[in-house]
């Protein structure tokens, strides 16, 4: 079925079953399906639709966009690149004075000050900008969540990993995934007290994951957030 609403129309399918309310589900490839009570009329169907109409249109788009992989960005004004967790646009500033490519944020836009007017130029000076901010990001989130450990890390690292968001030796060496300055703040934190914990515990037993529990009790759905948005932390 297709149903038109604030101009945007979407396909959808209605399931009656023995249930006592309407649910709307979302399967692996965004597609919408509606489980609804046997004898439920359409109105009532279409009402909780539009109710959720926002919500259901974003999350369709973002799963459909996740199966196609990571993007190929375009460096150009308003082009989006994510910091703490959200969106933001780009603004390209051609300057040939400057002493180095660099990016300045104001808290609406990510603008980028180069001395030429190339991708490679704008990729780099956003990717320098994202491991800078994900140093100090992550270390004011170790001095904050130092008081639950006896043990200080020995240093602290910013890594390009494609297979990891943080990593812990057995010298308290720690390691962060520059592309973490794109997550929020508190999935950030969360990555940084995972890697804390291993200064305890080296390895993933119940000991580790109680102590992890015990400082970030929600941690799951920190992990959630990182499985579902890795695909578009990207420059």
């Amino acid at each position: 079925m297709n149903h038109t609403y604030l101009g945007e129309t979407i396909h959808y399918e209605v399931k009656y079953k023995n249930r006592a309310s309407i649910g709307i589900y979302l399967d692996n490839y965004g597609n919408i399906e509606i489980h609804a009570p046997k004898g439920t009329p359409d109105e009532a169907v279409l009402r909780i639709l539009e109710d959720k109409w926002d919500v259901i249109l974003q999350k369709s788009k973002e799963m459909k966009e996740r199966l196609l992989g990571p993007q190929k960005k375009n460096y150009e004004p308003g082009e989006s690149f994510l910091y703490l967790g959200n969106s933001f646009p780009i603004q390209i500033h051609e300057d040939s004075t400057t002493p180095q490519d660099r990016v300045m944020f104001d808290g609406k836009t990510l603008h980028i000050y180069v001395k030429q007017l190339e991708d490679d130029k704008i990729k780099q000076a956003l990717k320098r900008y994202y491991y800078q901010q994900c140093k100090s990001l992550v270390e004011k989130s170790i001095s904050l969540h130092q008081r639950h450990f006896k043990a200080k890390p020995r240093s602290i690292k910013i890594s390009d990993s494609k297979t990891t968001w943080g990593t812990c030796d057995s010298r308290r060496q720690l390691t962060f995934n520059w592309r973490l300055a794109m997550a929020p703040q508190e999935v950030i934190d969360y990555v940084v007290v995972h890697e804390m914990c291993h200064m305890v515990h080296l390895n993933h037993d119940r000991s580790f994951w109680r102590l992890v529990g015990k400082i970030v009790p929600d941690y799951k759905e920190k992990e959630n957030w990182l499985a579902g948005s890795s695909w578009k932390m990207t420059v």
